[in-house]
């Protein structure tokens, strides 16, 4: 006879499995389970080295007197070794230590399902399939607690928190195409539209499109601030019929939330709840809105630079005064929550992605990504395919991972993929040096306040050589002996832009000089700093450090310059923005085109100080950040006022007319620069984007969506693979045969002499919608290196939408190349505003 002893359970169960609650996870799973121990395996689990992380499981043992029927079943059985019973307790406690939980997309074949709720439980029955017999039998859950999102839009399949066993067992289902894990991708303006050319003259972009009235602009980000005076409805129009969206309540946000700009709102936590740890991390603690509201800021800096209402006399704390409007201050904003303080979960933004196919969104912006991956792996690429096809114009951030080649993301030729340049607004603010040398720099701290501590001689101070990160401005790095009352030279680098400027305060810091580290070089992203502060290029960072050096006691004081605008070159590439060629999709150019991205100022929530600290309790309603992500809107907000202007056109087509009319030289007529040297195709692809002309292009490039599936069976893509991403099962090899010497009709022309051939063929297809009776002539700049024939060399078209299609033979001189750009250029021979402009790239294979 052996002792009996039952096994304790928790009253709730946890979300996600950690290190602190897999023992209460197993309790559960053998609740009410009756286990029979000798007394020698008794003594050996009250000596096991890991008992200390199983309190639930071995501290509360209840001993308990044995009923005859068992007593009489056990003394007809085998005696049981203790050592064997042990060994087999060891092994399922490390089985089920081993499980733990995480998210996984399930994508699977197109099923004839009627309705949502026949879907619903079409899901659930892979669930019920996959999960093993032992955790059928003890979970006290259903496969439905299990099921994350049923997505029926964007993706045909589920996300699901499954076990890596259970996971395994899914992918071997039949209708099962791919689980793939969660993947987490990161987040990647006042004068901006006068920047751009945005004005109230008859003829412009703005007066054709009526603003972008009737579009529906859907941002995937953080949320929204309803309450911010960007989303005043004000002059709005009724919401559109076709609009099938809602106002998801939730924490602080219901629904009188939404209004006619703001028309919907909805949040996806799923994903981000099952891979976020309980415990929030020291860098994760202000507080989150379980609701569509933003507690980040994010999103709402975003969704008012694509369409946020005109308020007039925005500023960051009286810096940078003027009147915001969005890009299409007419169109209608929906938001999806889809990101939170650790990121954004690719099954949350699918679920996001697919309600805004079905709610009726016009155009979908997306600031986020990661590193480039493989299309039939990348979420986002999936589903924004599926709005393409549904005529959603899809616009993502290409990455702030620049100047790194082949770092650019959101590569696939159906998204519109935006960089990000410089406008030619500055808020100089100097460094004088004891020794007389005017330092140039940039900040947005309130220049009023400089005369308290900034503007009178200060000790100047630079920690460095210790190993607390004192050359950072780490937080609790900097000695307060050293710093009280100084200027503080603090590195770019390791911790942000403003958590330095907070470490100097705390300190007891007076002021401080944020110096570039040579991979900065001279980018100049501004933020509102929490003292009197500016940041300096590497080149004055240099002659700042070296002054220190060389005077026993080195002062300075900042010299605020104001707003100026209009005093500078502008466009140029920003430093931070992703660059091509594309690493999974070189035959295409990416990115697409460049929009500001650099010190922009837009719509901020009234619960965070403008430097996004918590510890900032200053507040605005607007403040400045710099990224793709902020370049992104100002794009989509444009693509709104493109389908405003003309609701039939194909999102191929509205990305072409924004590419084939941006300015590849800057406000000065000199070209695009990037840093020192002149801008290629890799750092702003067609150039810098430009509404008032992409709203008329003349001729435009239309692309099918079985054009894209053509394109990747040219790439070589599996059928498998290309199922993935389309959702369509067919013959790479009887579609190419039905479009022979084929090629994707994309605005930019990207050429490779492949394997030792020194010539190559592109062949296009332009679309008349500019005027009837119009003539244009090609007119060619070579790559170098390449001679350029393009037959026929004059497109005539007689009517409006009539297409007409050229060939493009290249033949390369230059046996020794690598790479080479040019650009072609269809011009009309009676209206002078109509260039249709490529780019060219041309790359020799080795």
């Amino acid at each position: 006879m052996c002792p009996l002893f039952l096994l304790p359970s928790s009253e709730t169960r946890p979300s996600a499995i950690t290190p602190t609650n897999r023992s209460r996870e197993i309790s559960q799973l053998l609740h009410g389970a009756v286990v029979c121990f000798h007394e020698e395996s008794l003594s050996a689990l009250t000596s096991f080295p890991s008992s200390s992380e199983m309190p639930h499981l071995f501290a509360s043992f209840k001993y308990l007197h044995a009923y005859p029927p068992l007593q009489q079943q056990q003394q007809q059985t085998p005696s049981m070794k203790p050592v064997a019973f042990f060994l087999f307790l060891l092994s399922f406690w490390r089985f089920v230590h081993g499980q733990s939980f995480r998210s996984y997309i399930v994508q699977l074949r197109p099923h004839d399902v009627a309705d949502a709720d026949s879907k619903l439980r079409w899901h659930l029955s892979f669930l019920e399939k996959a999960a093993p017999p032992l955790m059928e039998e003890l979970e006290d859950e259903g496969a439905s607690s299990r099921l994350l999102y049923s997505y029926h839009s964007a993706l045909e399949g589920f996300a699901a928190r499954l076990t890596e066993d259970e996971a395994a067992a899914l992918r071997v289902l039949p209708g099962v195409v791919s689980v793939r894990p969660d993947r987490r991708l990161e987040l990647h303006t006042t004068y901006s539209y006068k920047f751009l050319g945005l004005n109230f003259a008859g003829g412009g972009a703005w007066s054709r499109s009526r603003f972008g009235q009737g579009t529906i602009v859907g941002v995937l980000d953080t949320g929204v601030w309803p309450e911010s005076p960007s989303f005043r409805d004000h002059g709005m129009p009724p919401v559109p019929r076709r609009w099938r969206g809602v106002c998801q309540e939730g924490e602080e946000f219901n629904s009188s939330s939404c209004n006619r700009k703001l028309i919907g709102a909805r949040f996806y936590s799923k994903g981000h709840r099952i891979n976020y740890p309980e415990k929030s991390t020291p860098g994760v603690s202000m507080l989150e809105y379980v609701s569509p509201r933003d507690a980040h800021g994010h999103g709402t800096h975003t969704s008012s630079t694509a369409a946020g209402s005109a308020v007039p006399g925005a500023s960051v704390l009286g810096v940078g005064t003027g009147e915001a409007r969005g890009m299409a201050p007419g169109a209608h904003v929906a938001v999806y929550k889809v990101c939170w303080f650790n990121g954004c979960y690719s099954s949350d933004i699918l679920a996001g992605m697919d309600d805004a196919i079905r709610d009726g969104v016009d155009v979908l912006s997306l600031s986020l990504g990661g590193f480039p991956i493989p299309l039939f792996e990348d979420s986002i690429a999936i589903g924004s395919f599926r709005a393409t096809e549904r005529g959603v114009v899809v616009v993502c951030a290409a990455g702030n991972n620049g100047p790194v080649a082949n770092s650019v993301a959101n590569e696939a030729p159906w998204i519109t993929t935006v960089g990000a340049s410089t406008v030619d607004r500055r808020f100089p603010t100097f460094v004088r040096t004891g020794d007389g040398q005017l330092l140039y720099g940039e900040s947005m701290y309130p220049g009023n306040h400089f005369s308290k501590n900034g503007g009178r001689l200060l000790e100047l101070v630079y920690v460095n050589g210790g190993q607390k990160g004192a050359e950072f401005c780490l937080k609790g790095s900097l000695p307060k002996a050293s710093v009280a009352g100084k200027m503080v030279v603090c590195d770019r680098g390791v911790n942000g832009r403003a958590e330095k400027g907070e470490a100097v305060r705390e300190a007891g810091g007076a002021a401080m000089v944020l110096a570039n580290s040579e991979i900065n070089q001279q980018e100049d992203s501004v933020d509102v700093h929490v003292l009197p502060a500016t940041l300096i290029g590497y080149e004055e960072s240099t002659i700042l450090k070296s002054y220190i050096n060389s005077t026993i006691r080195p002062v300075a004081k900042l010299l605020y310059g104001g707003t100026r605008i209009r005093r500078s070159r502008a466009p140029a590439v920003a430093l931070f923005s992703s660059r091509g060629p594309s690493l999974t999709n070189p035959a295409v150019l990416k990115p697409d085109l460049i929009a500001p991205g650099v010190n922009i100022i837009a719509a901020w929530p009234s619960n965070i100080g403008p430097s996004g600290l918590q510890e900032d309790q200053r507040r605005s309603n607007f403040t400045v950040l710099s990224g793709t992500s902020m370049a992104c809107p100002h794009v989509s907000g444009i693509a709104a006022l493109v389908r405003a202007a003309h609701p039939s056109w194909s999102p191929a087509a509205v990305r072409s007319a924004m590419m084939t009319t941006a300015d590849v030289a800057d406000h000065l007529g000199k070209p695009i620069m990037d840093g020192d040297e002149r801008a290629g195709v890799f750092a702003m692809g067609a150039g810098h984007v430009n509404p008032s002309r992409a709203i008329d292009p003349g001729l435009v490039y239309d692309i099918s969506p079985e054009d894209y599936i053509a394109h990747l069976c040219s790439l070589g893509y599996d059928q498998g693979e290309i199922y993935s991403i389309t959702h369509r099962n067919l013959s790479c090899s009887k579609l190419l045969h039905a479009r022979q010497l084929f090629d994707l009709n994309y605005p930019s022309i990207s050429a490779t002499f492949k394997h030792g051939r020194s010539w190559a063929v592109i062949r296009r297809t332009l679309t008349n919608v500019g005027l009837p009776g119009s003539r244009y002539t090609a007119q060619v700049t070579a790559p170098a290196g390449v001679v350029v024939r393009v037959a026929p060399r004059v497109l005539t078209f007689g009517e409006m939408n009539e297409r007409r299609s050229f060939t493009v033979l290249f033949e390369s001189t230059n046996e020794q190349g690598n790479f080479a750009e040019g650009q072609l250029i269809w011009a009309h021979s009676g209206e002078a505003k109509y260039r249709v402009r490529s780019p060219i790239s041309v790359t020799w294979a080795s």
